[in-house]
């Protein structure tokens, strides 16, 4: 295999890739141009890594190629961080909830019971796209609703409302306060950090009062 094959651009291609796919959807899930797109995609049908089809391509799985890379992916990217940054490769309707919509809403100032051997992602997942999500992580070895380590904690449902914060899709602000409230002694400080951060008038009084 060419080592030019092994870049960032190709390793979020071949993640992204689904089993028929296209140049210009893959292209819009790993945000590259559909020019440098086009290019790799030539470069791993070259190689056999993918196979050409009328407008679009066809992944290859039993290519040797294909097979190494992705076990290198599972075997060496399955940390946290991996897990938050190939959602955003699935190209599924989805937002962040619970624990992790509190950690979006306070920038990252407030994260709880959580730790490198037990790290629930919380997400909601349209019912529409759940299958999808299925099979990449079935593709790329991810976990779901485990007893340790790194894994999705997945609510499914017809519909949500959600918005964007920064380049982060999370539940609404106000729905993630309510979570808050309704949990409201894990989450007593962050309803003071909301509070202050976004002027709402939710009456928390978590400091302790200054002499």
């Amino acid at each position: 295999m060419d080592i030019e094959l092994l870049n960032p651009y190709v390793m979020k291609i071949l993640i992204s890739a689904r089993e028929e796919d296209s140049i210009s959807s893959v292209s819009g899930r790993v945000g590259l141009s559909y020019g440098w797109t086009h290019k790799w995609v030539e470069e791993l049908i070259k190689e056999g890594i993918l196979k050409e089809k009328w407008r679009g391509f066809v992944v290859n799985k039993n290519n040797k190629s294909y097979k190494k890379i992705i076990s290198f992916i599972e075997d060496n990217l399955n940390d946290v961080r991996f897990y938050y940054s190939a959602l955003e490769l699935f190209g599924i309707n989805y937002c962040f909830t619970k624990t992790d919509a509190v950690y979006v809403w306070t920038e990252g100032r407030y994260n709880i019971a959580r730790y490198k051997r037990f790290y629930p992602i919380f997400i909601k997942i349209k019912k529409a796209d759940y299958l999808l999500f299925l099979e990449y992580c079935k593709k790329l070895g991810l976990k779901i609703n485990a007893k340790k380590g790194v894994f999705y904690s997945p609510e499914i449902a017809e519909d949500f409302l959600y918005c964007k914060k920064g380049d982060v899709y999370v539940e609404t602000l106000d729905n993630t306060i309510k979570f808050m409230q309704d949990n409201i002694y894990n989450f007593q400080p962050a309803l003071e950090m909301i509070e202050e951060m976004y002027h709402k008038k939710l009456n928390i009084t978590y400091k302790e009062a200054s002499l």
